[in-house]
């Protein structure tokens, strides 16, 4: 960073440029002598749109261009959705700052807004890019036929109205984010779908040398969030998945108490463990590890390494890099 300004990187997705314009305003209105510039960068997770996530997903296939810019000094911070940023940061890089969370839930869109997602008839077709929304439907709805989505927002809404599809689920953040939110019939409850690590939040990464950064960001910063999704994180990373496992987490701070939810399923919905965990939000790590370790003993250990041999893979990754960012 330059005295004076501050550049910031992010994917050109009108998302992720609502995203990064948003934290140049909040910067702006803590800062206002200081400037602050957007950078584009294309990843490979822009570049590759006709193959499944669940088949390019890698180590950060929407970040790593991104962080490899921040690492070269070309940016000063990185815009993430946290969702789509793995457990397990490259060397030289931190979370700076996570600003307050919006909407965590996801929502089921319609040609007809009227339409209720768990009222449609028996062999209805959903469009979803996500395994664990999947994973989760199918063990509400074993008879919902699930259709694989590719494509930013705006790009999937479209698909929607050109399709035959009876709906398409997506995160509703991001929907309410842009304004997108004609087709939206309601939100999912959590009791059905439980949201991805880290759904409604922004993750701002910096370089862990750059001192001057970390105490720009630190006003950013809104504590209560950054617990709640510290202890997804660390759930996640302890069960030695990313987003290509079925895996949804939901933490919320109620004044000094903790209390996180999250669920392990099978990828046809054929079997699900959930479970709950409540403490100190000082222990939010501590929370995250041990929701995991009772998740696990339930059966979810068997599901993943099933999960695991189903998709090719030798074992889980022990990162949490196993990973493909869904909308």
């Amino acid at each position: 960073m330059t005295k004076n300004q501050l550049i910031i990187g992010s994917r050109g997705s009108e998302l992720a440029l609502w995203q990064a314009q948003h934290v140049a305003d909040l910067v702006t209105a803590k800062f206002p002598d200081l400037m602050v510039a957007i950078e584009i960068i294309q990843t490979m997770g822009d570049k590759v749109l006709d193959t499944s996530l669940s088949v390019i997903g890698g180590k950060g296939v929407f970040t790593k261009e991104i962080e490899s810019s921040l690492l070269r000094g070309d940016v000063d911070i990185a815009v993430h959705s946290l969702k789509d940023l793995p457990t397990q940061l490259p060397e030289g890089l931190m979370l700076g700052a996570i600003p307050e969370r919006a909407n965590v839930e996801d929502v089921f869109l319609s040609k007809d807004v009227n339409t209720r997602l768990m009222h449609l008839p028996d062999g209805a077709t959903i469009a979803t890019g996500s395994l664990r929304r999947k994973a989760q439907l199918l063990a509400k709805r074993p008879d919902f036929n699930i259709e694989d989505i590719r494509g930013n927002v705006p790009t999937r809404i479209r698909k929607l109205l050109d399709s035959n599809w009876d709906g398409m689920i997506l995160a509703g953040a991001g929907l309410y984010r842009l304004g997108l939110t004609e087709h939206i019939a309601h939100e999912i409850s959590l009791e059905w779908v439980l949201p991805a690590v880290g759904q409604g939040a922004l993750g701002i990464e910096c370089r862990s040398d750059d001192a001057d950064v970390q105490s720009l960001l630190a006003a950013l910063n809104h504590a209560p969030t950054q617990v709640a999704v510290t202890s997804e994180r660390a759930l996640l990373a302890a069960l030695g998945g990313g987003c290509q496992v079925p895996i949804g987490a939901y933490g919320r701070v109620l004044g000094p108490t903790l209390e996180l939810s999250a669920c392990v399923a099978a990828l046809n919905g054929e079997s699900i463990v959930r479970a709950e965990h409540s403490g100190a939000i000082t222990n939010a790590e501590r929370i995250g590890a041990e929701l995991a370790q009772t998740l696990l003993g339930m059966g979810g250990k068997e599901m993943m390494e099933a999960f695991s041999i189903d998709a090719g893979w030798l074992a889980p990754d022990p990162t949490g890099t196993n990973h493909h960012p869904e909308a």
